[in-house]
This record gives C-alpha cells, sequence and structure tokens, in this order.
C-alpha cells in the first residue's frame, strides 16, 4: 500500500525527535544553478534512519529477539543506530559487498553482523530465514509502507525549504527513498530516479511494467544494489510518474570528486549518483527550472577521493 499524507505526517511527528532536519544549499553545478539537499548529514551518514525509526516505532512492540534487516550497508548502520537507541537488541545480515567500513560502523553501533552472501538479495533471503527461527522485526530496507513513509519525511523539508520546488533528483536503489518523496510531492513536483548503467532496478521495471530482476555491477552496487524494485516503492514511483535517469560508474566517481573539490563534501558512490546525473548531462534541467540534487550517503573512505580519487569498495 503506497502510503498517503496522513500516514507521511504521523510518520513525521513520530520520528521528529530522533532524526536531524539536514540543510540545504544554493550550489552551481558547472554552470547550472540547484539546490542540494545535504541528506548525507544525516545521522549515520545517511537518509536510511527516517525509514528505520519509523519501521519500529509504528510497529508498536518489539519482540524481546529484536530487530533483524539485510543491508548493503547504510540501511545496516540506521537499523543498528535504532536499535541503541531505543535499547534493544539487532542482527544484520550483510553483503560480501559490503564495505569494511560499514560493516564495522554495524558492530561499532553494537548489532551483530551476519555475512548473507553475495547480494542485497542473498543477504535478504538469510535474514528472513533467521527471522522465522529468532522472531526478531524484520526492518525492510525500502520494501514496507512504514520504511516508505519515513523516507518520505525528507520530501516535507524539500518543501519547507524550497518551497518552489519543481524537480527532485535522487539515487534509487530499492525504491523506498524516492518512492516516499514522490508520494509526498505528487502533484507538485516530480522525482527523477538515478541508476547507474549497472544496477537499474527502477529502470527495467519501468520498462517492463513491473518489479523484474536485474543483474547488479556498479561501483554503487552496496548502497544502489536491489535486484529487484520493491512493490510498494514501484507502485509509488510509478503512480507519480517517475522518470528514470542512468548513469555510468565513471560519472559517479567524477561526481565524488566534484563534491569533495566544490564543496568540500565526501560522498559514497551511491550518494553522489544524483550529482553525476547532473553534471555528466544525463539529466538536463529546463530553462527556469528549479531542481534539487540529492546529496544521500557519505559513508565511504575519505582518503580515497581526497588522495588518490574513489576506489570500488573504499
Amino acid at each position: 500500500m503506497i502510503p498517503g499524507r496522513n500516514e507521511i505526517l504521523a510518520a513525521e511527528e513520530r520520528i521528529r525527535s530522533h532524526v536531524r532536519t539536514t540543510p540545504v544549499m544554493n550550489v552551481d553545478m558547472d554552470g547550472i544553478p540547484v539546490v542540494a539537499k545535504l541528506e548525507l548529514l544525516q545521522h549515520t551518514g545517511s537518509f536510511k534512519p527516517r525509514g528505520a525509526f519509523n519501521r519500529v516505532l509504528g510497529s508498536g512492540s518489539v519482540p524481546e529477539s529484536g530487530l533483524i534487516a539485510a543491508s548493503g550497508g547504510n540501511h545496516g548502520l540506521a537499523v543498528a543506530h535504532v536499535a541503541a537507541q531505543l535499547g534493544i537488541q539487532a542482527e544484520v545480515f550483510v553483503t560480501e559487498v559490503t564495505p569494511a567500513l560499514k560493516r564495522e560502523g554495524i558492530a561499532a553501533l553494537g548489532a551483530q553482523v551476519v555475512v548473507g552472501g553475495p547480494l542485497y538479495a542473498d543477504a535478504l533471503a538469510a535474514s528472513q530465514r533467521r527471522a522465522a527461527v529468532s522472531g526478531a522485526l524484520e526492518v525492510h530496507a525500502y520494501d514496507h509502507e512504514l520504511t516508505v513513509a519515513g523516507q518520505a519525511t525528507m520530501g516535507i523539508e524539500i518543501e519547507r525549504q524550497v518551497p518552489d520546488v519543481d524537480t527532485v533528483v535522487m539515487a534509487v536503489g530499492g525504491g523506498g527513498f524516492a518512492a516516499g518523496t514522490a508520494a509526498w510531492l505528487t502533484d507538485r513536483a516530480r522525482v527523477v530516479c538515478v541508476e547507474p548503467e549497472g544496477s537499474q532496478a527502477f529502470g527495467a521495471a519501468k520498462a517492463a511494467g513491473r518489479p523484474v530482476d536485474v543483474d547488479v555491477e556498479s561501483i554503487a552496487s552496496d548502497s544502489l544494489g536491489a535486484r529487484r524494485i520493491g512493490d510498494v516503492p514501484f507502485a509509488a514511483l510509478s503512480e507519480a510518474g517517475a522518470e528514470s535517469v542512468l548513469v555510468d560508474d565513471d560519472s559517479i566517481v567524477r561526481a565524488q570528486r566534484w563534491l569533495w573539490d566544490r564543496l568540500r563534501l565526501i560522498a559514497e558512490p551511491g550518494g553522489a549518483a544524483a550529482t553525476a546525473a547532473v553534471l555528466s548531462g544525463r539529466y538536463r534541467p529546463r530553462p527556469g527550472e528549479r531542481v534539487v540534487v540529492v546529496v544521500c550517503g557519505a559513508n565511504t573512505d575519505p582518503a580515497a577521493i581526497t588522495r588518490s580519487g574513489p576506489r570500488n569498495g573504499a
């Protein structure tokens, strides 16, 4: 079920004291004026706590066995953070491509870390098998109404901070973040979904008219590596008429470097994907279009960007 305005407003009230209102700044992206939404300054370095907090707080009671989740890294950090803040335990199944930085961060927050397989879909299946035994509350990274409603709270912030917004350009993996934003901004602003060429779950689903499995091979696969877009996100993005734009890995790497050189922002590959779409010309704003570009993730090794350029898996 696609969350409506009432569900999103309820989510905003529910999680308000647990998340940051992230700032915006006017930026010239090589001659293109945009507003950058700095969601990489959210707790744990990505937007993910919004959905994780709403899923847990909106679910009523939590079993004694706590929380369980599958993640490429950022969602796991968010679930571990939620568990630490609420005083409950968490078990996070990560992938073989989850960077060590993210695995170590999840463990440092007190969650148990388990490698569940090569990619996100494998970790998800392993976590679901474990949940069937442990009884823990499953906190899906993107395919749950409460998760999507929590992610939608960024859309509320954008509307308040940039009331004349026309378009929000943002990265998409499993789709919950973009879907929530689109659900809130429906009929007021459009959402442009940016994916790596090697991991295009939304683009493939849009072409097929339904979620389908895709191959996953990208520098951003730890955060944008869903093999299939979620059913709830796909429904929300389809209803909103969201667009799909693809960027190559080289463009993502250049965008990471650009964000550091020009703005002194450390962005992971997935966090820089939306910036890559604008800088590469894959998304070209119309004259006078008020565009918000979401920089959504910071969890990478700073040295990989500031010294020798980004490296996959940093």
